[in-house]
């Protein structure tokens, strides 16, 4: 199987073209030349809200016609907008802030056009991801984007688990009212010294960065008066190195649960991690490690 080349120069290819358009994510400065003349040039745009997108259209004199396109009519509108970027049309795909796919409707239409031979066009532009990570002070790279955790609290713990080794810098969107629930889940599971960078309202009148630890940051959530869309940037887990070097044989068992002790894990959940990375019963790591066999 050899690879599979595909070009999004304008002009070379008999089907229209998919532009990704990303869109501000506050201040509409941001927006820039280039994504203002490919949605002035476009036949149509796929728009997450079109009332939302008609007032950045009106803001910079954009008379293209709109379609809705968003998590709730997907299969519907794919087929569609597929066939018209085979009669050649051009579309663009924007969402209500930022890039579309990230965290926001577009993924599935591109895998649809690439199934289907149609150029995809993305433009550069506005990501609040990037945007918080630079300003944030932790270490820029590496550093794995997760978006929104999930919402039920099972599934955020064992998410947040998941994530609890990696040693890159974490990044996570969250709305104002889940802001201290999913705080709280985090210093329960990373500890609450782990270092964090709440950034709100960025790009606009009242940006403000907060930083501290998961200690800090919760008692912001319960104290403060949240508003504004957040994005948190948080430090990789430190002690990671010193967790793998832990010899796994049966006399370290107590050394190993006090590292994880130490990372920030809470002794219950340190005694569950070691019994099931050891293929043992909860009950005897509990025992070896509070010496109830001796």
């Amino acid at each position: 199987m050899s690879i599979e080349k595909m070009s999004s120069f304008s002009g070379v290819h008999e089907t229209g073209t998919l532009y990704l358009v990303p869109t501000p994510i506050g201040n509409l400065g941001d927006m820039t030349e280039r994504a203002v003349k490919t949605l002035k040039e476009v036949d149509l745009i796929c728009a997450e809200d079109t009332r939302n997108t008609q007032k950045l259209l009106n803001h910079f004199e954009i008379d293209t016609p709109q379609i809705s396109f968003h998590e709730h009519n997907t299969k519907e509108r794919i087929p569609q907008l597929v066939e018209k970027l085979l009669a050649g049309k051009n579309l663009a795909q924007v969402s209500d802030a930022g890039m579309p796919s990230i965290s926001d409707p577009g993924h599935e239409l591109v895998v649809a056009c690439i199934e289907n031979k149609i150029p995809v066009a993305p433009l550069p532009g506005p990501n609040a991801a990037l945007t918080a990570l630079i300003a944030s002070g932790l270490l820029p790279q590496p550093f794995l984007f997760y978006g929104f955790l999930p919402r039920k609290n099972k599934e955020q713990k064992e998410e947040l688990e998941k994530l609890n080794n990696q040693t890159v810098t974490l990044i996570f969107y969250e709305a104002p009212h889940r802001l201290k629930k999913t705080v709280q889940a985090m210093s329960d599971v990373f500890g609450p010294d782990r270092r964090v960078v709440l950034c709100r309202e960025l790009t606009k009148r009242y940006e403000e960065f907060l930083r501290g630890t998961l200690l800090d940051a919760l008692k912001f959530a319960e104290e403060d008066e949240v508003r504004g869309e957040f994005v948190l940037i948080v430090e990789g887990n430190s002690h990671v190195e010193m967790l793998e070097t832990v010899d796994l044989s049966e006399n370290t068992i107590e050394e190993e649960v006090n590292a994880l002790i130490e990372s920030g894990k809470k002794p219950n959940d340190a005694i569950k991690e070691v019994a099931k990375r050891r293929k043992m019963k909860k009950q005897e790591v509990y025992n070896i490690f509070h010496h109830l066999d001796d």
